[in-house]
């Protein structure tokens, strides 16, 4: 099959499910041409990256003042600010060029399109080609996240922007959920919450959970490096707002409780762009802050457990499942559980407060034997469940539905 991927920021080892969605297509035998967005040398970087694939990519430079200039002029209107913020007119054109060619060997077979940013281009598209099949992956229900984050953002801004797309966002998702041939989604609750959108009277497009997998390849055990006693990593993007509220959640609340039992543990907080106000808490010298690293599997090798204490969020944690995939037991909460099929207290250990949070993490640091059983269990749980190759198959089985005529 010939594949149209729009996806509105360039595909990485952390932007994970585009890339190896793409990176797995291409590695049947699909052809797949990627229409995406960025800036900076770190973008066109990982746009020399896809190349290397095979993969045809078409890239335009997307500066945060065009993303700003963008949100600016639909503010007044009734669109949510996340389907204009990635809209650049010269690759709809493009994309308009390339979708209008019917040579033989140019037809597209599918359009899939990525996210709440990238939708805008999908309903573009369905105007021109109403016939074209395509996919829409919203990967998250970003309204599901909105309205968590409204209620517990600190900051009135935060409030304020959140509430006012709020609104928005639930319309645009409700009605996008009718509009497209077929909708991806990574868990169980976030399809729900999309379902919960669609408008009286409206049918609803299939809507199927393609859970994020994990690089099996990529993400292993390592026995030759030791792991540090009292070492606790919490890794993931760290200018993201759900991120930054459990990092802080971990250092006030949980810490203490486990500093009371184990003065010496240490946090370590890895991930890039860390905001000021996670940065100071680098001043305590139990906490370690990174920044960017090249490599996130070191510290995942080397620490005692994993902590994702996910008080708000949406979608599956790849941080969860990366660290099972390097057999790094892992303690969360109840939240981070309902997007996972992961057994609790086997695979994974959860505490829904803090004081029962740092208990888990307590027994993980007091018992080497639950340590190992905890992680290996994490780790045949991935194996299993969040390979890759199966949900590109079973996104192969999708495309075919959706263009039985057509391969």
């Amino acid at each position: 099959m010939r594949i149209a991927y729009i996806v509105p920021y360039v595909p990485n080892l952390i932007r994970t499910r585009p890339y190896n969605l793409i990176a797995n297509l291409s590695a049947v035998g699909h052809e797949v041409v990627v229409f995406t967005l960025g800036s900076g040398e770190q973008d066109l970087a990982d746009v020399e990256a896809l190349k290397l694939f095979g993969i045809e990519v078409h890239y335009w430079e997307m500066p945060v003042w065009r993303s700003l200039l963008n949100s600016v002029a639909a503010f007044p209107g009734r669109q949510p600010l996340q389907t204009v913020y990635s809209w650049h007119p010269g690759m709809a054109r493009r994309l308009v060029e390339m979708l209008g060619n019917e040579g033989s060997k140019k037809r597209f077979d599918v359009v899939h399109v990525e996210h709440l940013r990238g939708s805008q281009y999908g309903m573009f598209l369905k105007s021109k080609f109403p016939v074209m099949p395509m996919i829409w992956d919203s990967v998250d229900s970003i309204s599901h996240l909105f309205r968590q984050a409204s209620s517990h953002s600190r900051s009135m801004f935060g409030r304020l922007v959140t509430r006012l797309e709020l609104p928005r966002t639930e319309r645009a998702e409700g009605r996008l959920t009718c509009l497209f041939d077929h909708v991806l989604i990574t868990s169980e609750a976030d399809k729900n919450a999309l379902l919960k959108l669609v408008p009286n009277g409206k049918k609803s497009a299939p809507v199927t959970v393609l859970p994020n997998g994990v690089d099996l390849d990529y993400f292993q055990p390592n026995p030759s490096v030791q792991r540090e006693p009292e070492t606790l990593v919490f890794s993931g993007k760290m200018s993201y707002h759900a991120n930054v509220s459990m990092v802080k959640y971990l250092v006030m609340e949980v810490m203490p409780k486990i500093w009371e039992r184990r003065p010496t543990a240490r946090l370590l907080v890895v991930g890039k762009d860390p905001p000021a106000d996670v940065k100071a808490l680098g001043g305590n010298p139990l906490v370690k802050v990174t920044g960017t690293v090249d490599d996130i599997r070191p510290f995942l090798w080397k620490s005692t457990v994993a902590v994702v204490p996910l008080i708000y969020g949406a979608g599956i944690q790849n941080k969860i499942l990366e660290a099972m995939a390097t057999s790094t037991p892992v303690v969360t909460t109840s939240k981070a559980l309902a997007s996972l099929g992961a057994e609790r207290d086997v695979e994974v250990l959860v505490g829904d407060t803090a004081d029962d949070f740092a208990a888990k993490v307590l027994e993980l640091i007091d018992s080497p034997t639950l340590q190992n059983s905890v992680g290996g269990a994490g780790l045949r749980y991935v194996q299993q469940e969040h390979n890759w190759k199966n949900s590109v198959s079973k996104l192969i089985e999708i495309y075919q539905a959706s263009v039985p005529s057509r391969v």
